[in-house]
């Protein structure tokens, strides 16, 4: 099963890499978007062209947006500001592997390396816990989608989403193999990696509950998962005086507590309006405050990501009635917190990246699309958003 299994995952994870990375080149060098006015203000070619000619060319076209805080945290460590709400485990690893020289060429290679080795990683996990679940036809497809969802982009950038991937896959894999203490490690990395991180509570007490024998100690090993953030916690404390900077910081990305779930209803209200915007005709605001930009841009978007909430919706519903309990807690809990804290002028910004590494998500989306036949259609028409989502990053338009 080993050597079955690893190659699949390289096959997908070798398929939909060479697809991100050749329409990200190609937009990059297409449309110049490196010196577009996002990249002037967003930006920094310090960070993110560093190698200067052609290793530049090589390197930059995914180094997008919040790869510049990710890179600059690697480099200069947090100021206590606005970057605190980027976890530190991801800049950490990248740091890491270039001591102890680590100059802004050396980290950018080593934020590539560390999002594909990750990812890789990620996939070899799923593929061997969803054939523990439901066998390998279902696996083989959850392994492709994945790969090839949208928002699966961030999987090769400078991103983080890669690590929680793997370390979230690896933690239900653990628990559903009685590697407890794997578990709760595992699950204590999430929580240094992202805040979402800690949810990972949730479906492993309730994977403990399901198990025989269960035993006390077995449980206590889940208590290491409040470490990842609690050690962070205590950086911030010594180092800015503020243990709770992260959720401080929120307020500079727009994201404040509006209630549980609000965000759905937000998002629904922001959709609605977009579909007025662009019936209008008018190039002015009308329905909605802007998120800056082109208001029938904002507007499709605002439609876009409506979709994402309604494949989000539909696929938790599917995975508790379709899959273990834990599978399903997990999704709901996770989307709890990004639905509960919306983005003032876009209220699902995020969302698919979001999606992206909520694996049992796709493990509903791959048992449907095998036992209806409809995989191929399914695996394409996601590789063609894929590469739609891929152009838009790599030209320094927000997407997600």
């Amino acid at each position: 099963m080993n050597s079955s299994t690893s190659g699949l995952a390289f096959r997908a994870f070798l398929s939909s890499r060479a697809l991100v990375y050749a329409v990200a080149l190609f937009t990059s060098l297409r449309l110049g978007a490196d010196g577009s006015a996002n990249a002037t203000r967003f930006g920094d070619e310090s960070l993110t062209h560093p190698l200067g000619g052609f290793g530049d060319v090589l390197f930059s076209p995914l180094a997008r947006w919040d790869s510049v805080w990710y890179l600059e945290i690697a480099h200069e460590g947090y100021d206590g500001g606005p970057d605190t709400a980027f976890f530190p485990l991801y800049p950490l690893l990248v740091r890491t592997l270039v001591l102890p020289d680590p100059s802004e060429a050396a980290l950018l290679v080593s934020a590539y390396v560390v999002s594909l080795a990750c990812f890789a990683g990620a996939l070899w996990l799923l593929q061997r816990l969803v054939e523990l679940e439901l066998g390998r036809s279902v696996a083989r497809a959850t392994v492709w989608l994945v790969a090839l969802f949208p928002a699966a982009l961030f999987f090769g950038a400078p991103y983080s989403e890669s690590l929680f991937l793997l370390v979230s896959v690896g933690a239900f894999y653990a628990a559903r193999t009685g590697r407890w203490a794997w578990a709760g490690a595992l699950a204590a990395a999430a929580a240094a990696t992202r805040s979402a991180g800690i949810v990972l509570l949730v479906p492993l007490v309730l994977l403990w509950l399901d198990s025989q024998p269960r035993r006390a100690r077995e449980l206590a090993w889940l208590g290491l998962a409040p470490l990842g953030i609690g050690a962070y916690m205590l950086h911030l404390g010594v180092a800015h005086g503020d243990a709770l900077a992260f959720i401080d910081a929120q307020e500079a990305w727009y994201r404040e507590f509006a209630g549980p779930f609000v965000g759905v209803w937000d998002g629904t209200t922001a959709a609605w309006d977009g579909v007025r915007q662009l019936a209008s005709g008018s190039r002015e605001t009308v329905y909605f405050e802007p998120a800056g930009g082109d208001p029938f841009r904002v507007a499709a978007i605002n439609l876009l990501l409506f979709t994402f909430l309604a494949f989000a919706a539909v696929a938790v519903v599917g995975a508790f009635r379709r899959l273990p309990r834990a599978y399903g807690a997990y999704a709901l809990a996770a989307l709890a917190l990004p639905l509960s804290y919306p983005v003032g002028p876009q209220p699902l910004m995020s969302l698919p990246r979001f999606l992206a590494v909520l694996f049992p998500l796709f493990i509903w989306l791959a048992l449907v699309s095998e036992e209806r036949g409809r995989f191929v259609q399914v695996a394409t028409a996601s590789a063609v958003g894929l590469g739609l989502f891929t152009t838009q990053f790599a030209a320094w338009e927000w997407i997600a």
